[in-house]
């Protein structure tokens, strides 16, 4: 599909709040690539945005810079910018990636993290259940477990190296998450996980969160050559 749909955006206008509009623009589009309300390969076409939008063709062109340095956007020689479709190859790479650095994490989050941050992430995971169960905001409920995970694992390192694949792991987690019955499998996977972090025991956890990563790899994968 060459022309975006006003639909995309949602109804409201972009508020005139403090944050700058760039950075307005950069969200609801990136929000729209990541609720796959824009799906992979649909081109980004300036004209559209800036009148669906209601801002300069710069600012679409800076938004654009951004969201392709993210990842979340290719542009074409010939053809222009469209929303970067992941291959299965490329998806497999960044999974792996995901497998150890997140493992590592989950081990330094055993090591670090205290009682109130072990709660924390029982909390986390117990809302992605129930958001599994009634079909609610998934992606919102599974970010917010990998920021408290981050925050307990205290590493700056990590923390940036995972920032730098970010958005497109939530690109294929979209993805995964797609699949029928994939939310509920993967409460129960990250369940185990803090089973595992609540008894302080490092190495299980990382195993756990491996099989969640490489069960979350099969179901993106098979949803790419689908």
């Amino acid at each position: 599909m060459d022309v975006v749909s006003s639909s995309v955006w949602g109804p409201e206008p972009l508020p005139r709040v403090a944050a700058p509009l760039r950075e307005q623009v950069t969200d609801r589009v990136r929000a729209a690539i990541l609720d796959l309300r824009l799906r992979p390969g649909e081109r980004l076409i300036e004209r559209e945005l800036t009148e669906n939008l209601g801002v300069s063709r710069a600012t679409v062109r800076e938004v654009i810079r951004q969201l392709a340095a993210e990842g979340l956007v290719t542009v074409v020689p010939q053809r222009g910018a469209e929303v970067t479709s992941l291959s299965a190859s490329d998806a497999a790479d960044i999974y792996e990636m995901r497998a150890s650095l997140e493992a590592l994490a989950v081990r330094r989050f055993v090591q670090r993290a205290g009682e109130d941050q072990v709660r924390a992430l029982r909390a986390a995971v117990d809302e992605i259940a129930r958001s599994a169960e009634a079909a609610g905001d998934h992606l919102a409920a599974k970010d917010r477990f990998y920021e408290v995970l981050m925050e307990g694992s205290a590493s700056g390192p990590l923390q940036q190296t995972l920032a730098g694949l970010q958005a497109r792991v939530r690109l294929l987690r979209a993805t995964s998450l797609s699949a029928p019955g994939r939310p509920t499998q993967a409460a129960q996977e990250l369940s185990a996980v803090v089973d595992a972090v609540e008894a302080r025991d490092a190495e299980a956890a990382a195993d756990a969160c491996v099989l969640h990563i490489r069960n979350a790899a099969a179901t993106a994968t098979a949803q790419l050559t689908g």
